[in-house]
């Protein structure tokens, strides 16, 4: 059970920062296609879980990264960097509440 729950954190580490391009990072806020550019690089390393537990974390991601991106945006140009941080925070603690919740209700712990 633990390796699973390290996998997937270790797995969204990668998939959601080494994977995303700066391009894809400054992008993602205001363009549409930017954002889905990163959401479909990051499920595929979720596929090791299976196709649906892939594409549903993959829609979540898309959904949470909508609206986190925009508002960490704003706060950036604003000079809020405090409060950047917060929404970063809050943003991986949604990605990785998702990943858990959604793995112990379709794979099971």
């Amino acid at each position: 059970m633990i390796e699973n729950i390290l996998m997937l954190i270790w797995l969204h580490f990668i998939a959601d920062f080494i994977l995303q391009s700066n391009k894809m990072a400054i992008n993602k806020s205001t363009s549409v296609k930017w954002l889905l550019t990163h959401v479909i690089i990051y499920t595929i390393p979720f596929f090791w879980f299976g196709l649906f537990f892939a594409i549903l974390n993959g829609i979540a991601h898309f959904i949470t990264d909508y609206f986190t991106s925009k508002a960490t945006s704003y706060l950036w140009k604003k000079n809020q960097r405090h409060w950047f941080f917060v929404i970063i925070g809050f943003d991986q603690a949604i990605h990785l509440s998702t990943l858990l919740i959604t793995y112990q209700l379709i794979i099971g712990f």
